[in-house]
């Protein structure tokens, strides 16, 4: 097929808008596909900014700070796809963008090994006691000393989520020669030698080191508590490069001034600036042997450019093919383009009687159908339709009047 007139709309007329800094791979794919209107602008915007901005938008990129709540997404009239240049949806409202049809994609493992490497780094850090030593030179104070430092070999390393990175922590433990412990609320076949536990209050209760790698959810939030920390190996270093809704950062901090752990290291917060240069507070500043870091767990070089190519490409296999694999939205149809037919998509309300109004009208019209694809979830049905291309702008404009369809599309 003639890859120039992949989509019906001229290319020209397709705005692409990309918010806070995302990779440069991502604007190469986009213009090399022939897309020339692409928008960037290097921070978060507001719910009020981002109205204004995203009218004629047609595809959006962004990736943790902005919010895409159901004001926003009603202000967008043209928009068929989100992408989320991170690991997380959070930032989106699934439940509005997936009643209005627009697909959200994100890169669930672009940045694995950088957040993996990044914990390996910390373990080291902390259990050394690097942090207190590097405070000390920079005030002048010489603390050359082995008391309270050891290595990492030997110990036990507590993963709790044992999902893409955790089990990337996993096999770079042992490698350091750790013996590796994890909780999971599911049974996951293990890594090498690691070992699942069942319970996190023995996995609190063996471990030197305790990585969370976990969602944000609602039985996540908060799961690091008071409670949960009276389990934890006395000494214990704890490291948090996960969501900052998981922990209760004054019940850490009292962990940390009473000894019961003895090193922490924590990327995410409940509450964190929306740009660089902005006012940033937590109670944990200033504890010794604590290293706090801004939300740098997955930003590499590496993963940003991984993570440019992997969502830009899935936003674009969605605009010019209809393929929905990876949406968090839509529901995942991977279709291959088909010669001397046109391609129509069409999402609807997942209800009884949608799939055969849209044969009999078509077929009531002497249209036929050379190709079907079909795939719902539990409130979105989406199929995708190859006809005659003589009759295609006849389907297109019957399918539209269909019941119960929320958006449709002639793509080629």
């Amino acid at each position: 097929m003639d890859q120039q007139k992949l989509t019906s709309y001229p290319k020209e007329k397709i705005n692409i808008l990309l918010l806070e800094n995302i990779s440069d791979a991502a604007v190469a794919e986009f213009t090399s596909a022939g897309y020339a209107n692409v928008k960037r602008l290097s921070g978060a915007l507001s719910e009020e900014d981002l109205i204004r901005e995203i009218k004629d938008v047609h595809l959006l990129g962004i990736r943790s700070k902005t919010q895409i709540t159901r004001k926003a997404l009603e202000a967008a009239h043209k928009l068929q796809a989100i992408g989320c240049f991170c690991i997380g949806t959070n930032q989106v409202d699934l439940k509005s963008a997936r009643e209005m049809g627009v697909a959200v994609f994100n890169a669930p493992y672009s940045n694995t090994r950088s957040v993996a490497e990044l914990v390996i780094g910390l373990s080291i850090m902390l259990i050394r006691r690097i942090p207190d030593k590097n405070a000390a030179a920079h005030e002048g104070v010489w603390m050359k000393e082995a008391k309270g430092s050891y290595e990492l070999r030997g110990k036990s390393l507590g993963i709790v989520g044992y999902g893409n990175i955790g089990s990337q922590v996993s096999v770079l433990a042992e490698a350091m020669g750790m013996n590796v412990f994890y909780y999971d609320v599911e049974t996951k076949l293990p890594l090498g030698n690691a070992v699942q536990i069942r319970s996190l209050q023995a996995l609190f209760e063996m471990s030197d080191i305790i990585s969370l790698h976990v969602p944000s959810t609602k039985t996540t939030t908060n799961m690091i508590n008071k409670e949960t920390l009276h389990y934890v190996k006395k000494g214990a270093i704890f490291i948090n490069y996960a969501r900052g809704e998981v922990v209760e950062l004054d019940d850490l901090k009292e962990a940390l001034t009473s000894g019961q752990l003895s090193g922490a290291a924590i990327d995410v917060f409940p509450v964190e600036p929306e740009k660089n240069g902005a006012a940033f507070a937590s109670p944990l500043q200033k504890l010794p042997n604590v290293i706090l870091t801004p939300h740098i767990g997955g930003s590499t070089e590496e993963a940003q450019h991984n993570i440019g190519l992997d969502v830009s490409s899935k936003m674009l296999n969605y605009l010019e093919k209809g393929a929905s694999f990876g949406s968090h939205t839509i529901p995942a149809i991977s279709v291959p383009a088909v010669d001397h037919t046109h391609r129509i998509l069409h999402i609807h309300q997942n209800v009884p009687g949608v799939l055969s109004e849209i044969n009999t009208v078509l077929s009531q019209n002497k249209i036929n159908i050379l190709g079907q694809y079909l795939k719902t979830n539990e409130t979105i049905g989406y199929v995708v339709l190859d006809v005659d291309s003589k009759l295609s702008k006849e389907a297109f404009s019957l399918l539209r009047e269909v019941n119960h369809t929320i958006k449709a599309r002639l793509l080629y």
